[in-house]
């Protein structure tokens, strides 16, 4: 699966990056026909704490998934993000396979 991460308004460190692609990595496990995934990291301009932006779109055969979420870190927010998606993913697998048995 390849994934890819776009950094909105500010340089994303490497570390970040790879954090990043590991967490949607692991995404695999609960649906393996994921064509691929597009992650955008946003800093929104506000005065609240809670301002890191983390956008997932995955792409997979037949569809889509959009998961938007917001935390005081790229971290944060991106565990948040992944754990909506297996939350997700695992309901799409559950309704694929009640239609074909």
């Amino acid at each position: 699966m390849k994934v890819f991460v776009q950094s909105v308004n500010f340089n994303a460190d490497p570390e970040l990056i790879m954090f990043v692609e590991t967490k949607i990595s692991t995404l695999e496990k609960y649906y393996d026909k994921i064509v691929d995934t597009e992650v955008f990291l946003k800093v929104q301009q506000t005065s609240e704490k809670e301002n890191k932006v983390v956008e997932v779109k995955i792409n997979i055969s037949g569809g889509e998934f959009v998961v938007k979420k917001t935390g005081k870190t790229f971290e944060a927010g991106t565990a948040l993000a992944v754990d909506s998606l297996k939350r997700q993913l695992r309901k799409h697998k559950e309704k694929q396979r009640a239609r074909h048995v």
